[in-house]
């Protein structure tokens, strides 16, 4: 999980990176349109860059990985870690229990 808060809707960062694309042609270069628009809804121009780049990749204009098959991706990771959390105790529960029938039957 991320130690950031998102200080911005979803509604907010669509805005902006509509505004950055819908503008790129007026400025120089992207990186000027980008720190225009950043400075306006009040955001670092990195961090608006970086919502660009990831709406490029999740429109397929990109290449990368989109952001659903990486919350899949992490979802699989963390359910994988579970069972294998789970695996190792069910194990040791059953060396426990192996051991104390072998106790029990040579008492």
């Amino acid at each position: 999980m991320s130690k950031t808060t998102n200080k911005f809707s979803p509604e907010v960062r669509e805005r902006a990176v509509r505004l950055v694309l819908d503008n790129e042609a007026q400025h120089p270069s992207r990186w000027q349109a980008v720190m225009s628009i950043a400075a306006k809804i009040g955001c670092m121009p990195q961090t608006l860059n970086d919502w660009v780049k990831k709406a490029e990749v999740d429109s397929g204009r990109r290449a990368g990985i989109p952001t659903d098959m990486t919350e899949r991706m992490k979802a699989l990771e963390r359910e994988n870690r579970e069972l294998r959390q789970a695996n190792e105790i069910l194990r040791k529960a059953s060396a426990y229990f192996a051991m104390a029938e072998l106790d029990r039957r040579s008492k």
